[in-house]
């Protein structure tokens, strides 16, 4: 009894030393975010943003507010300084998008990539300057075909899994990214959608092609098969090493949220000043394919 007495003594004294703790948390100044990159045979897109607070509250006037519309940006390549328009996207009752690109009207001739082109992007905006530079590699991978199989038991039925058949480019140091379209929808990026070539170098192959998803939260049973009776188009991108540098960094944290086991990763940007995201170059091609029922 004693025993037990000292016991219940001790933990009220501890009950008693609690106190809330109140942490301030610092209001950080907002950056610039930018999403640039310039495909062969298509005109660049640079989407700008400023960045919103990680707790802050997220809705559709936000968002637009954070859309930015006054900044001064352009390209440069094969010593030609080529400045950007920029253009809404209006959806049928509200501001959707901003994006920045060529200005077909006034320059002539059109601005659009080309394999093994380079290209300085330049951003003036609210006093302060950022630059990145990019270029759009040679293609590397070279695509056999691409096909589909049953999964393995256990997935919902009518679900397919697709696979590419394709050949990577000897050679250390290729860099890839892809991204897939479900019928009619947008072409999105896998879940993990890029990838080097360490084990695979100068060798043929065969992979599994996961659907491309909206990065939204949490994913359905087989969210990485198609259906029977899907058209699926593949588009296999090669980029260079800061692309895959910046993507690679992003998904990991996007997988690792949530797990309390996980290391913290930076991800990394090529932009000067401190500027938030990427400017990258894509060598792509496309495949297409007909899933039967």
């Amino acid at each position: 009894m004693r025993f037990l007495f000292i016991v219940l003594l001790i933990s009220q004294l501890f009950l008693s030393c609690e106190r809330e703790i109140t942490f301030q948390l610092d209001q950080p100044a907002s950056k610039l975010v930018v999403e640039a990159f310039i495909e062969n045979g298509e005109p660049p897109m640079v989407f700008l943003t400023s960045s919103i607070g990680y707790y802050a509250s997220v809705n559709l006037p936000i968002l637009n507010e954070s859309l930015v519309k006054d900044a001064e940006v352009s390209i440069e390549h094969a010593g030609s300084r080529y400045v950007l328009k920029g253009y809404a996207a209006l959806g049928p009752t509200s501001l959707l998008g901003y994006y920045y690109t060529v200005d077909s009207v006034a320059q002539q001739p059109i601005l659009k990539g080309v394999l093994r082109g380079s290209y300085a992007l330049k951003i003036r905006w609210k006093g302060e300057s950022y630059q990145a530079i990019t270029s759009i590699p040679d293609t590397t991978r070279s695509i056999d075909s691409i096909f589909w199989k049953s999964p393995p038991p256990g997935n919902p039925p009518g679900k397919v899994a697709v696979y590419v058949r394709a050949k990577d480019r000897p050679g250390f140091g290729d860099y890839i990214r892809y991204f897939t379209k479900q019928n009619n929808g947008p072409f999105l990026p896998g879940l993990n959608s890029v990838f080097d070539d360490q084990i695979i170098d100068g060798t043929s192959y065969e992979v599994q092609i996961d659907r491309g998803v909206l990065r939204t939260g949490e994913f359905e049973e087989g969210y990485s098969l198609f259906n029977k009776g899907d058209t699926v188009q593949l588009k296999l991108c090669t980029i260079d090493k800061a692309t895959f540098d910046f993507w690679r960094t992003t998904e990991f944290n996007f997988a690792s949220v949530g797990n309390p086991f996980s290391s913290p990763t930076r991800v990394l940007s090529n932009l000067s000043n401190g500027a938030l995201g990427y400017f990258g170059g894509y060598a792509v091609q496309y495949r297409r394919l007909l899933i039967p029922r």
